[in-house]
Parts: C-alpha cells; structure tokens; sequence
C-alpha cells in the first residue's frame, strides 16, 4: 500500500527584528514566550535569528503577543503610538511606548464613543455644553465649582456615603447622569487574562461635544478611582483627549491644574478648612478628613498644605511617608472578573451605553451582530443582559 503524502507546514519568512518587536512590545522573554507556545527556548532564540518559522507558529506568536498578523510582515516594526495624547510623566519625562493592552483598550472605547456619538446625532441630541468650556488660566477652583453643579455634587455628598467603594459607586452615577459614559474595567474587554497594570495608567478622558467618555482602571484602590474620575472630568471640561497617571504632583500644565480640579471637586478648600481641627495630630487629621471626603491620604495631605493647615516641612515628611507605599500596583478591592458576570457587564461597559445599544438593536436600527460586539456579549447572554438592564422584562 502507497505510503500517503503528509502535507508539508506552509513556512513563513519575515524580518527577525519583528518577532523580537512583537515578543518586547508586551513584554515577553524568550523563555516565557516559548512557554507560551509550548516549544523550547532554543527554538524562539533560532526564529529571532533567522525570521524563519511555520505559518502556523507565526499565528501562535501574534496570538500569544496580541500582534495582528499583518504587522509581522512588514519590513520593519511598526511605530504605535497612542491615538491620544499622553500625560504620563516620569521625572518629568514621557514615558516608554504603551503596551498593546492599553492600545487595545482605547480602541475598544473609541469604537464604542464613535457608535453612541453617531446614535445620538441620530436621535437629535444637542451637543454638551460643558465640553471643552473650560481654559487652562481659569481658576481649578471655578470650574470645579461648575463641574459639581452639572453632575449634582452637594456640600454633603461625601458624608452621605458609607465607604470610598459606595462613594465611587455613587460619583459614577453621578457622572453618567450628567450623559458622560464612565467605563471601569481592570481587564481587556472580558479578557481576564489581560489585566490592565496600574503603574501603566490610571485612567483616560476620551472628550467629544455629543459623548464624552471617562475610562477608569478598576485594578486600582476606590480611593485612587475617585480621584481618577474627577481628575479625568477635568480634561473633559477643557475638551481634550488624553491617557493619566497617578502622579499627584505632576509637573505638567495640564495634569497639574486637573490634579487641582479634581481636588477641589472631592475636598472644596473652604469645607476642606473649617473641618481641619488645628489642635489635632497632623498625621491624625489627614486621615480623618481623607475618610471624611473619601480621597487619598495624599490628596488630603496636598490640600492640608495648600490650605496652609501644615508647613512644607511637615508636608514633606508626611507625604514622603505615604508615598513609599502608593500607588499600589493592584487593589484588593478592586473590580475583578468573576462572580456575577451581568453586575460586571454593568461596569465594564457604562450602563448608558449598554441600554442604547440594546434599544438599538431591539428596534431594529442596529443589528444584532453589531450590538454582540460593541458589547462583548454572546447571543446567548444578550436577552438576559437586557433583562438584568430592565430594557425588556
């Protein structure tokens, strides 16, 4: 009997500097990447010398280094850049290139942000007044004022509050009622083996007149994402796009007059001086108001200086303290995937836009395929989803 022809593995051949750009980009070393794969080492090392594998290794590569195909190919490796500008600094420096998880994340929400901004176009909505109103030589304490008159921030709104997580529960609410879409998610889409790193960024503002959008990173601390969600407000009301940090005491313009918004929205100056007890511990008092107004001890310690309740001696002292320990890298309490997936759903996606997408589809305006993917669902978790949304009982 003929011995059967065993089908040869299509070969692949591209530049070897890409397979090392898509290995570094998440990063990887060769060992984990080989781990991943389920090959050697030794084999990854020869792939990186000579840019010669099977197709079908190729695959498992861009796959395993969330590379599209295509980008492997090319004859020399891609420049990503973020499609927003970039506010991190690191010793007053920008920092490295972005990882493809928070390059995947802003394209997800830009996808997201140019749908619902069409929807409601198409709906005759009317641009957000709010959205670029404010300028960069105003006083953060003026906007901030008009910031929480828009989403309704009253003088006892942080002691109405139990915790920062019902705090941030409630900021949320808060924002999304002023038609402000607030996204939380500490993964990529519903990949929860993608997990978004703090120390990466915090937050971003996507700005646009008809639907502004406020990413949070959820790995983060309740206390950080308030702060992070007032901070991004900040950039919305100057009308600009753009991807933040944690660095509270920032040296760029722009970060640094939000970072004081942001402060003044949490912890007004004036409610901030007259519940600082001045016979009390420094120390002592910085956590009481930080617990009073739901912010950081950091936060709390900046408008304490400001407010001129301790020296920059103190300050300094005290802040340097604090700081050895924050930002943390990831929350104990943050939101993780897992448990009931629905609840989940209603953060990672802004229940705002969740209901208009399924109303949309439901009325046939948008089809179903469509509405599966801008909201990461399956066909067999939409129905219930719009259940667990009161859109249809």
């Amino acid at each position: 009997m003929p011995a059967r022809d065993k089908k040869k593995p299509v070969t692949a051949a591209v530049q070897p500097q890409l397979l090392r750009w898509a290995r570094e980009r998440v990063p990887l070393t060769t060992a984990a990447l080989a781990k991943k794969v389920g090959l050697k080492e030794e084999r990854v090392i020869e792939w990186e010398a000579t840019g010669k594998l099977t197709l079908a290794q190729l695959e498992k590569v861009a796959g395993k280094t969330y590379t599209p195909v295509g980008y492997l190919f090319l004859p020399i490796p891609p420049r990503e850049d973020l499609p927003i500008a970039d506010f991190r600094r690191v010793a007053g420096q920008p920092v490295g290139r972005p990882s493809p998880d928070l390059l995947d994340t802003i394209y997800v929400c830009q996808q997201r942000q140019n749908w619902y901004r069409e929807h409601l176009v198409a709906e005759g909505e009317r641009p957000l007044p709010f959205v670029g109103s404010a300028r960069l030589t105003e006083q953060p304490a003026i906007v901030a004022g008009r910031i929480r008159a828009v989403i309704g921030l009253d003088d006892a709104w942080s002691g109405s509050v139990r915790n920062t997580n019902e705090a941030f529960r409630s900021l949320v609410e808060k924002v999304e009622a002023a038609c402000i879409l607030v996204i939380r998610n500490g993964v990529v889409g519903n990949n929860n083996y993608r997990k978004l790193s703090v120390s990466e960024f915090r937050g971003f503002a996507l700005s646009d007149e008809y639907a502004p959008l406020v990413f949070i990173n959820a790995g983060d601390w309740p206390a950080a994402k308030i702060f992070t969600l007032a901070h991004e407000l900040g950039h919305i009301w100057l009308g600009h796009s753009g991807v933040s940090d944690a660095d509270m005491e920032s040296d760029h313009q722009e970060e640094h007059f939000c970072n004081e918004v942001a402060a003044e929205v949490l912890a007004p100056m004036a409610e901030f001086r007259d519940a600082w007890r001045k016979t009390a511990d420094p120390l002592d008092e910085a956590r009481r108001l930080a617990d009073l107004f739901k912010v950081s001890m950091l936060v709390a310690l900046i408008r304490a200086r400001a407010a001129g309740l301790i020296s920059q001696k103190k300050f300094d002292a005290l802040y340097e303290a604090e700081r050895e320990g924050f930002p943390p890298t990831e929350s104990k309490t943050g939101e993780k995937g897992g448990g009931d997936f629905y609840r989940t759903q209603g953060s990672r996606l802004s229940k705002r836009f969740a209901r208009a997408v399924i109303v949309s589809a439901l009325e046939g305006r948008t089809t179903f395929t469509e509405a599966f993917h801008l909201l990461g669902l399956r066909e067999g978790t939409f129905d219930e989803y719009a259940r667990k949304l009161g859109v249809v009982h």
